[in-house]
C-alpha cells in the first residue's frame, strides 16, 4: 500500500537527540552515541526500539511497558568493532547471510557471518497504513559485492505499530548475480535472561524434541565437568522448562528445537513467561525458517536467554552445515524473504498467547 519514505543522511545525526518524524503515536528520534554510532529511537505508546541504521541495522535495545527485553552485558553503548563480539550487547542482529554460526576448523568466515556489523548503503524511515492500521518502520539497503565472489542486496526492515509491544523484523535477500549463492540466515534475538522464566513451546522437552549442542566452539572455554553436563542434558533436557542459573548455563547452553507445531495462523509461537506474569514472545513462519535455535548463557560478563532464534540452518559453521544439507541455495536473480514478530506481552496478552501455544501442541 502507498507509504511515505524519509531518506536519512548521516549529517542528520548529532549527540543531541531530536525528533525527526512523528506520525500519530509513533515517532522517530535521531542521535549519535558517545561512541560515534548513529541511532534511531523508534517509539510508540508502550515503549521504544533503538536501531542502528548504518551498523547492520541491529536493534541495540528494546524496552516496552518499562521492561527492558535486552540481554544484560557490560556494553552500555554500541562500539565500533571488526566483529560482533566487539560490541556484544544488542537485542538483535542479523546473522548471516552467506555464512552463519561458529566457524569450524575448515571455515574461514567471521563469527555469524558478514551481516551483523555491515555498513549499510542507505537507511530510511517509512510511514504508512495497512489492514492492521498505521505503522512506522526503519528500513535500509546494503549491496554486498566481492570480486570473484557473490553479489546480493540485503533489505532489512523493522515495523512498529502505535499500540503494540511486539514488532516485525523483516529481511529480504536478492541474489544479484547470475550464479547460485549459499544463504544462511538467522535472526539472532538476544532476549534478557529471566531467573525463573518459564518457556512455553509447541513441542515437548524430551530428547527427541530438544537436541543439545555438544560441539563446543573455540570462543567457549570448556571444562570436563561442562562436557559431562552437556551429555546429561542430551539424555534429559526436561529441566530446561524453567530458566535458571542452576541449569549450568556458564559458559552456555545451545539447543535445536524439533517437531514444532504450527498454530492456527500457520506460524510457530514460542514464549518465555516471566514470574511477574508477563512474557517475551516470538512468532515466525516455519516455511521461511527451517530451524529454531535456543541459546542460554549467564555469567559475570553477560546474561542472555535467546529462547527462540529462527534460522535457515544450524550454527555449526558453513562447512558442517553444508555437509548436513542445511545450507540453502539462492539461484541467480532469486529473492528470499523472511518476516517474524517478536517482543513483549503484558500479563493479559501473555495469557492469551499461552493458550495459542498450548492449543498447537
Amino acid at each position: 500500500m502507498p507509504h511515505t519514505t524519509i531518506t536519512l543522511k548521516k549529517s542528520f545525526f548529532s549527540t543531541t537527540a531530536f525528533e525527526a518524524v512523528r506520525s500519530g503515536d509513533c515517532r522517530a528520534e535521531l542521535y549519535r552515541t558517545s561512541t560515534g554510532i548513529e541511532a534511531v529511537r523508534l517509539s510508540n505508546r508502550r515503549g521504544h526500539l533503538v536501531i542502528l541504521p548504518w551498523y547492520g541495522q541491529m536493534i541495540w535495545q528494546a524496552t516496552f511497558d518499562g521492561v527492558d527485553l535486552t540481554m544484560q552485558s557490560h556494553f552500555r553503548e554500541p562500539r565500533p568493532a571488526s566483529d560482533i563480539v566487539g560490541t556484544y550487547g544488542c537485542f538483535m542482529y542479523h546473522s548471516g547471510l552467506l555464512r552463519n554460526g561458529n566457524p569450524g576448523p575448515q571455515d574461514n568466515h567471521a563469527l555469524h557471518g558478514e551481516m551483523p556489523l555491515a555498513a549499510m548503503d542507505s537507511a530510511s524511515i517509512e510511514i504508512g497504513e495497512d489492514a492492521q492500521g498505521p505503522w512506522m518502520a526503519l528500513a535500509g539497503e546494503r549491496e554486498y559485492l566481492m570480486g570473484f565472489g557473490d553479489r546480493y542486496m540485503a533489505r532489512p526492515r523493522v515495523v512498529l505499530r502505535p499500540d503494540a509491544a511486539t514488532f516485525d523484523i523483516q529481511m529480504t535477500v536478492e541474489n544479484l548475480s547470475q550464479d547460485d549463492m549459499d544463504l544462511m540466515y538467522m535472526c539472532h534475538a538476544n532476549f534478557a535472561f529471566v531467573e525463573g522464566g518459564k518457556i512455553i513451546q509447541p513441542t515437548g522437552f524430551g530428547r527427541d524434541d530438544m537436541v543439545v549442542r555438544t560441539s563446543v566452539p573455540t570462543i567457549v572455554q570448556a571444562s570436563d565437568s561442562y562436557l559431562d553436563h552437556l551429555q546429561k542434558l542430551q539424555q534429559d533436557p526436561s529441566a530446561t522448562r524453567v530458566v535458571s542459573t542452576d541449569l549450568g548455563v556458564d559458559p552456555e547452553l545451545v539447543f535445536y528445537l524439533k517437531n514444532l507445531r504450527k498454530a492456527q495462523d500457520g506460524r510457530v509461537h514460542v514464549m518465555m513467561r516471566r514470574p511477574e506474569g508477563d512474557a517475551f514472545s516470538m512468532r515466525y513462519n516455519p516455511q521461511e525458517f527451517s530451524h529454531l535455535v535456543r541459546w542460554i548463557l549467564a555469567n559475570n560478563r553477560q546474561k542472555v536467554c535467546a529462547f527462540a532464534m529462527p534460522a535457515t540452518c544450524g550454527v555449526e559453521g558453513h562447512f558442517t552445515e553444508k555437509s548436513l544439507g542445511n545450507v540453502r541455495t539462492l539461484h541467480g536473480g532469486e529473492t528470499a524473504s523472511f518476516t517474524l514478530t517478536l517482543g513483549y506481552l503484558n500479563a493479559q496478552e501473555a495469557g492469551a498467547e499461552e493458550q495459542i501455544v498450548r492449543a498447537s501442541r
